[in-house]
């Protein structure tokens, strides 16, 4: 079931939205070489329980951490910890929070220090993937639009989309219908109706796009050692266009 969200629904996102937003921000301000993950972690924390929301990652299927910091080439999920931010590390930060029973969810990929020009290449690869897909987003289209937007991006510029990974649809929960893959067909899938709020998190490979579990239940890494890039954003979708409700 896909909800149609009414303008205080969407006020209430946008708003739990925005914390998760400024959390992010916090982290990136502290994301240099020799801090921990868990030093971030920590920040992220702190950051969403003083704007009086809670992270809704802590406690998610017995997640123990308020963010996910993943670094190089793990995708999504890094546990943050004792692990130190180094120069020519490329980290992805990804927050989520709930505020007065609606949900919020960001995520961006930061380089550090200095790192070589394919790798440059992909982090700003993957936020045009991002805003490739949103800018397909308007009432009437299908979810297939969107998908092929970002794989075409990410395909152009010689990387690969994460095919077993998905956006999502977010509010009362962190995770809704429908599922939004980062690859497709245009004019395939579901139609968009305004009142639609989607998590959309397009995740690009420096190499292949499949991807491995780690033994800590939780780290996603690339299968053959690449690379990976993480975007996202939370967006409403308009009769003309989508609104991004997790913009800085």
């Amino acid at each position: 079931m896909i909800h149609i969200r009414t303008e205080e629904e969407i006020k209430k996102i946008r708003l739990a939205c925005k914390v998760a937003a400024h959390s992010l921000a916090e982290m990136k301000k502290k994301c240099f070489a020799g801090i921990t993950t868990g030093q971030l972690d920590e920040i992220g924390e702190k950051a969403i329980i003083e704007n009086g929301a809670v992270p809704i990652f802590k406690g998610y299927r017995g997640y123990k951490y308020a963010t996910c910091i993943s670094i190089n080439n793990q995708v999504v999920h890094g546990i943050p910890g004792d692990t130190k931010i180094e120069d020519g590390d490329i980290v992805g930060l990804d927050v989520g929070v709930k505020l007065n029973g609606y949900c919020g969810d960001v995520a961006e990929t930061v380089i550090v220090g200095r790192v070589g020009n394919r790798i440059k290449k992909l982090v700003k690869t993957a936020r045009e993937a991002l805003y490739s897909g949103i800018k397909q987003i308007k009432e009437g289209i299908r979810m297939g639009d969107l998908s092929a937007a970002i794989q075409k991006c990410a395909e152009k510029n010689g990387f690969s989309v994460v095919r077993d990974l998905f956006g999502h649809g977010i509010g009362e929960q962190l995770h809704e219908d429908p599922l939004i893959p980062n690859f497709g067909k245009a004019g395939e899938g579901a139609q968009l109706k305004a009142g639609m709020v989607f998590a959309i998190e397009p995740m690009l490979n420096e190499k292949g796009w499949k991807i491995a579990l780690l033994d800590d239940g939780w780290t996603i890494v690339t299968d053959d050692g690449g690379y990976s890039a993480h975007f996202e954003h939370t967006i409403v979708v308009e009769k003309n266009g989508a609104e991004i409700l997790s913009r800085s």
